[in-house]
């Protein structure tokens, strides 16, 4: 089952200065405390490898999202904290570009919401030769979807992916990240 433990730090921003502080991951998801955060989005060609969250995440657990994502340790570097996660969500590692930054809200259940400032990776591979080991602890499943399946799985099954996946596809539709 997934651990969070009440201890485990972000980096939240202050909204007034911008200056940060660190927080539990959890007292920042309850109250909706802005915070730092990183996404990945892994492509070969046109396809995205996309994952399906564990069942028993403490928040989506079972949807679909993007690559990774995670939040930065204190005083960790957000290029760090995406290269970290993508080994220990899925068991590889690629050369990581910082693409963009997004901010968002959204609701994730049971209380709790996410309230980050994101700044996302891209990396590419071969998905012929990339070997993908998931961490069942973190995924249960991954595939690789082009942006116009993506689209069209999405607009069917919308409570199927996490919030951020849909507003991440919503901001950049053709995957353009």
């Amino acid at each position: 089952m997934d651990t969070i433990r009440d201890t485990d730090t972000i980096i939240p921003a202050i909204a007034g200065d911008g200056s940060f502080y660190p927080i539990g991951k959890m007292q920042a998801h309850r109250e909706a405390v802005l915070h730092l955060a990183v996404s990945v989005f892994v492509f070969s060609g046109d396809h995205l490898l996309i994952q399906k969250r564990a069942a028993h995440k403490y928040h989506c657990g079972g949807q679909w999202a993007n690559t990774c994502c995670t939040h930065p340790h204190w005083d960790e570097p957000v290029a760090t904290s995406a290269a970290r996660r993508l080994r220990e969500e899925l068991g590889f590692g690629v050369p990581l570009i910082e693409s963009h930054e997004v901010e968002y809200f959204a609701d994730v259940g049971n209380g709790l919401h996410e309230h980050e400032r994101v700044t996302m990776f891209v990396g590419h591979a071969d998905r012929s030769t990339l070997e993908i080991r998931p961490n069942p602890d973190e995924v249960e499943d991954v595939r690789w979807v082009t942006a116009e399946a993506l689209k069209a799985d999405m607009a069917d099954n919308p409570h199927a992916f996490t919030p951020w996946f849909r507003i991440y596809c919503d901001r950049f539709p053709d995957l353009k990240i």
